[in-house]
């Protein structure tokens, strides 16, 4: 279970079209940009802001760490971590895991 002081979340990055996302799976944030670093470095910092954000909160309000991801970015994330290569109508650019700071 992630809280604001551990815990871990996946995102991902790709491209539809002519734009380039990246997600957090676990946040549900999603950034969008002409370029597949800058939607990342985005993404990043709203993670960071959100995290903060809950932190402020306090109490028992953890679940928006916690959230269930959007089928299709479980889908995504399903594809690029398989050993399988499989056929996917988006570029995968990047993906992996993010520890929230202690």
């Amino acid at each position: 279970m992630n809280t604001p002081q551990k815990g871990k979340v996946r995102w991902i990055v790709f491209k539809d079209g002519d734009t380039w996302y990246a997600s957090c799976l676990e946040f549900n944030i999603v950034e969008s940009g002409d370029d597949a670093r800058i939607a990342l470095i985005n993404m990043f910092d709203a993670m960071t802001g959100y995290v903060e954000s809950v932190a402020k909160i306090k109490g028992s309000r953890y679940h928006a760490l916690n959230q269930k991801p959007a089928e299709e970015y479980e889908k995504l994330w399903a594809l690029a971590t398989s050993t399988k290569k499989i056929k996917s109508p988006y570029l995968i650019d990047a993906f992996g895991y993010l520890a929230i700071p202690k």
